[in-house]
């Protein structure tokens, strides 16, 4: 796993996705994060008072609403366990592969305007 291409494989996706907004952007740095920290083993454990906390969420509702988009969106792969004493699951998928692929979209979207 290569860190800086994850991140460019990542900022590249969210360039075309006109949906996202910073509290998603927070969420996914948070849990990238706990990630790197857990040496890119997938699936990680989190817990929703943690995550909130370092993504700078107040709203447990806004929490979820994120959580459940980044999910649709193919970001990550969220399994919730609805129990407070064991933490939710979650999948990150390397986006540093993906990478050309984002970049020659995003030339074709900027020959657009």
């Amino acid at each position: 796993m290569n860190y800086i291409k994850h991140l460019t494989g990542f900022f590249d996706r969210i360039v075309l996705d006109q949906n996202l907004n910073p509290t998603h952007i927070s969420l996914y740095i948070a849990l990238f994060q706990f990630w790197n920290v857990n040496h890119f083993q997938n699936p990680i454990s989190i817990t929703r008072e943690e995550i909130m906390r370092i993504s700078k969420i107040c709203s447990t509702a806004t929490y979820h609403k994120c959580m459940r988009e980044l999910n649709e969106k193919g970001y990550i792969k969220y399994e919730p366990s609805f129990n407070p004493f064991k933490g939710s699951m979650v999948i990150l998928f390397n986006f540093s592969e993906d990478q050309n692929q984002f970049i020659k979209k995003r030339a074709k979207s900027k020959k657009m305007y």
